[in-house]
């Protein structure tokens, strides 16, 4: 009875061990398909290409990003009047007097803004030939010549109108703007404040 047992033992093992050979015979003969496909010729030199071509549009836009001119850095020149919050507009007379009008048509009005530095402009009355000016004692008058005083800041502010600084001058770290009175007076730069509406003056296309 125990010979029987032994021996059936080893018959059923040796069937097992024969199963498993099959198995790896099988899987060696027939190996299971891969997930990953080698790219074929065509598809690599399109998709080469394509990066290639997208390399130099990006170069392209970088280097035209550097080369592109800006008018305000090379003395764009615009022809306005300068209508202030109160409702003149800004003129610089024939002796270099600056007040503001309320006559649209008066000659000495029309003014030439030109930039001379990135967000610093000069601005001239076309008929008089001065220039808009602040003193460092906060003064605002005509220049015959441009001059340090005549740098203005140019800004523009939340409801869009513009303010005018002087970008050489300041009184106790602040600002001295360009403004006038609600009577068309030049105001005195160190009472002038950006938030104060005499300060803020809408350019008008002449």
């Amino acid at each position: 009875m125990c010979i029987w047992t032994v021996t059936k033992g080893a018959a059923a093992w040796s069937c097992i061990r024969l199963s498993i050979l099959s198995v790896l015979l099988v899987l060696l003969l027939y190996p299971l398909p891969s997930t990953c496909h080698p790219i074929a010729p065509g598809v690599a030199t399109r998709s080469a290409a394509r990066l290639s071509r997208a390399a130099n549009t990006s170069s392209d836009t970088v280097v035209g990003r550097h080369v592109r001119s800006y008018n305000h850095l090379q003395g764009d020149v615009r022809k306005r009047k300068l209508y202030s919050y109160q409702k003149f507009f800004l003129r610089i007379d024939k002796n270099g007097k600056v007040n503001g009008t309320k006559n649209k048509d008066d000659l000495y009005s029309v003014l030439e803004i030109k930039s001379v530095d990135v967000g610093i402009v000069a601005i001239k009355g076309l008929s008089s030939n001065f220039y808009l000016a602040i003193s460092k004692k906060g003064e605002l008058y005509g220049a015959r010549d441009f001059g340090v005083d005549c740098r203005l800041t140019e800004r523009i502010e939340e409801n869009r109108y513009n303010t005018y600084a002087s970008a050489e001058w300041r009184n106790k770290k602040k600002p001295m703007f360009v403004g006038l009175s609600a009577n068309g007076k030049p105001m005195r730069g160190k009472k002038t404040r950006r938030k104060n509406t005499a300060t803020h003056f809408l350019p008008i296309v002449v």
